[in-house]
């Protein structure tokens, strides 16, 4: 844990992003427009939503467990998130167990 930086937050507080709020706030339609356009990572504005399907995803029981120390630096290491990604990977396994028991 030598070097790791840990930032302490009260409960509530909410991170600072790196938007500018104000100049989004300031922006007309048309400008977010092109400067969506613009952007060859952004999503288009044209989506068709009528087909979208409302998936509600399972709810999550909290437990206890205990794993290795090196399992659980592993998935901390890539970030927020961690525990979703062990869930994930569990998931995996359950899955491929029971299409080989059918």
């Amino acid at each position: 844990m030598g070097g790791e930086r840990i930032i302490r937050r009260k409960w509530g507080e909410r991170r600072k992003g790196k938007t500018d709020w104000a100049a989004v706030d300031a922006s007309t339609d048309k400008e977010i427009e092109e400067a969506v356009r613009n952007d060859p990572d952004a999503v288009p504005l044209d989506v068709d939503w009528s087909e979208a399907v409302l998936v509600i995803p399972p709810k999550k029981k909290a437990i206890s467990i205990r794993v290795d120390e090196d399992v659980l630096d592993y998935f901390k290491k890539e970030g927020a998130g961690y525990q979703r990604r062990i869930n994930a990977v569990l998931r995996s396994y359950m899955q491929q167990k029971r299409k080989k028991r059918a």
